[in-house]
């Protein structure tokens, strides 16, 4: 395999682990999270799994995962008039950091 086409494939895969961490959720519980479990709430795509989100956490900010939960997140139903419609659904990653580490994003 050549030098330039390794490099497109893990430039390729850093891109991915920049989105799966670029949105994180910032909200009551999840700030009581990163005081009481050290646990930091990211907004992921729906087919990230468990081992890609860990993978993204520990290269881009460069800490020990501990654990990951995931949660997919039904969208609500929206209503104006008679028109119905429906947000979309999303998934919720909740990271769990060695006691020792912790991200300064938020």
């Amino acid at each position: 395999m050549s030098p330039a086409s390794e490099r497109n494939r893990t430039d390729s895969a850093m891109d991915r682990y920049y989105s799966l961490t670029q949105h994180p959720v910032l909200t009551e519980k999840g700030s009581d999270d990163i005081h009481t479990r050290n646990a930091y709430h990211f907004r992921v795509p729906t087919d990230a799994g468990k081992v890609e989100i860990r993978q993204a956490v520990e290269t881009v900010f460069g800490v020990r995962v501990q654990s990951v939960n995931t949660i997919k997140v039904l969208g609500k139903i929206r209503r104006r008039g008679y028109a119905v419609g429906a947000k979309p659904d999303w998934k919720k990653a909740i990271v769990a950091l060695h006691p020792d580490d912790s991200l300064d994003v938020f």
